[in-house]
């Protein structure tokens, strides 16, 4: 099911009424609403923890796999890989996600939450380019792992050889790693969902008078350089309040501003807002896990949810 842009989102549970957000450029014309009962306290949703030894990152990776109940069709299973997979356990994703499959609102899903390392800053970040202050340094590194270590780890532990999609994930910095990933291995993946992505990233300081955001921004440019793969969709998601830097000085702040511009340079490739992109901006929203967990339901019936 596609969740067209031209959209407010709103979750209703027990308790507490969520505005989701609003997709900024356009004129919201449509609702969408979402009955979600909170969890009760059996999650229908397994968890199964794994600690991969990576040769790349020359560390233990602890991944936290989230099963579907109905999964027998391994044809019908989707795979989400989510960075910063300790957040999940703060928003109980499992939570989230069970209530989801027990209402019979998306498609099966299986999900992975990668566990961050303490170089964080390193292993995340755009695998072909160091932004300006060198961070970033592994992230080739950890897209290898991804694609040589991971994903065969789960093909063999699983006993599932193909999935039906391949989707990446992730908050802030981990938002643009996953968006890398996926832009970088259109191959593989087919979906890529950011939170508060870190799209800032860049390899010149902001303060150096050659400072252009429109050629130093790294994932605009890359966006701006690669192809076009009619397959791939995109959902971005921001707060208004994830942060108070407005270095252009335009009223509006940078994680928006930078956002909404992405989103301009993959309309220029061809992406179309409603079929290929939703963009979900929530009102009074941070840049916290908080947040996130508000805006997953959305996500997730984007990407995965069934037709009625």
């Amino acid at each position: 099911m596609y969740v067209n842009c031209i959209q407010m989102y709103f979750l209703t549970a027990k308790k507490t009424n969520y505005v989701f957000g609003r997709h900024r450029p356009l004129n919201c014309i449509a609702f969408l609403i979402f009955e979600v009962m909170l969890a009760d306290k059996t999650s229908r949703i397994k968890i199964q923890h794994h600690t991969i030894s990576s040769e790349f990152l020359e560390r233990d990776v602890l991944v936290d796999c989230y099963l579907p109940h109905h999964s027998k069709d391994h044809a019908h299973i989707n795979l989400l890989l989510i960075n910063d997979g300790q957040d999940l356990r703060t928003m109980k994703f499992e939570d989230i996600l069970g209530n989801l499959e027990k209402g019979h609102l998306v498609e099966p899903l299986f999900c992975v939450g990668i566990h961050c390392a303490p170089d964080r800053k390193n292993e995340y970040g755009t695998a072909k380019i160091l932004d300006y202050k060198g961070r970033g340094a592994k992230a080739s590194l950890f897209t290898r792992f991804v694609m040589e270590e991971l994903l065969p780890y789960l093909r063999l532990t699983y006993r599932i050889y193909s999935f039906k999609q391949k989707a990446f994930a992730g908050f802030s910095l981990g938002g643009l790693c996953a968006l890398d990933i996926v832009w970088n291995h259109p191959q593989e993946f087919s979906i890529a969902g950011a939170f508060s992505g870190s799209f800032w990233w860049r390899d010149m300081d902001q303060d150096d008078p050659e400072f252009d955001e429109e050629i130093n921004r790294i994932m605009h440019r890359q966006v701006r350089e690669g192809g076009y793969y009619p397959w791939l969709r995109f959902f971005f998601e921001v707060g208004t309040k994830d942060e108070t830097a407005d270095r252009n000085n335009n009223g509006i702040i940078d994680s928006i501003d930078d956002t909404l511009s992405l989103i301009r340079e993959l309309n220029l490739k061809g992406y179309e807002d409603g079929r290929d992109i939703c963009y979900l901006e929530l009102s009074e929203g941070k840049h916290d896990v908080p947040t996130w967990a508000e805006a997953f339901p959305a996500f997730l019936t984007w990407g995965w949810g069934k037709a009625k």
